[in-house]
């Protein structure tokens, strides 16, 4: 019965680990037994995990003008499954170095925007893609000025190729019904904006 499960270090065991791929990212299979809802250890599983480093998204919010700032790049995971895989997202990063996320968040609106941000509001913090990845996304929602953004920008010597949109946050939340906005972090953040737009205009307006 599933009242006999308790999650507890002793849940899983990894029986063996080996490293397939070292690059930028990491690819490592794991052999590993976990503790069943029966309350007995099951069978010994092989699953292959893709260690990435965490990860920083922040939607730069305007809350004068009521707009959003969201950048255009080319995404190589989207181009073989959909017609367009220039996507709208979030400035993100990932923290590669030591620093702290809401560091990596300030860092990247200025390489990818050209943005500068005030206050950050933590939104949440969330895995991706568990099944498979280790990688966990901090996500925020900053304040900003964007009187005056957009342009094309990011780090040449990245191959960055970046073009900044500022939007009315009605028109982003309209890209997330019609699937214009396709990917996750962004589509959190919209809607947790739409949810607590009031709050957030209240205290930073």
């Amino acid at each position: 019965m599933s009242e006999r499960f308790i999650p507890d270090p002793h849940a899983v065991e990894i029986i063996q680990r080996e490293s397939c791929f070292r690059g930028f990212y990491k690819l490592d299979r794991l052999h590993l037994r976990h503790r069943q809802f029966s309350g007995e250890m099951g069978p010994q599983l092989s699953r292959e995990l893709f260690v990435r480093h965490d990860a920083v998204c922040v939607l730069p919010y305007d809350p004068q003008r009521d707009c959003v700032v969201l950048i255009e790049q080319f995404r190589v995971g989207a181009m073989e499954k959909t017609a367009n895989p220039w996507l709208l997202e979030l400035v993100a990063g990932l923290i590669d170095k030591d620093e702290e996320p809401d560091e990596v968040a300030r860092r990247e609106a200025i390489e990818e925007a050209n943005l500068t941000l005030g206050a950050l509001w933590p939104i949440t913090t969330y895995f991706p893609s568990p099944g498979g990845s280790d990688e966990r996304v901090y996500l925020y929602v900053a304040r900003c000025d964007s009187q005056g953004a957009g342009g094309v920008h990011g780090l040449a010597e990245e191959g960055e190729d970046i073009r900044v949109h500022v939007w009315p946050l009605e028109d982003a939340l309209q890209a997330v019904k019609d699937g214009r906005i396709n990917n996750a972090a962004s589509i959190i953040a919209l809607q947790w904006l739409a949810l607590n737009r009031t709050e957030v205009r209240g205290l930073w307006s």
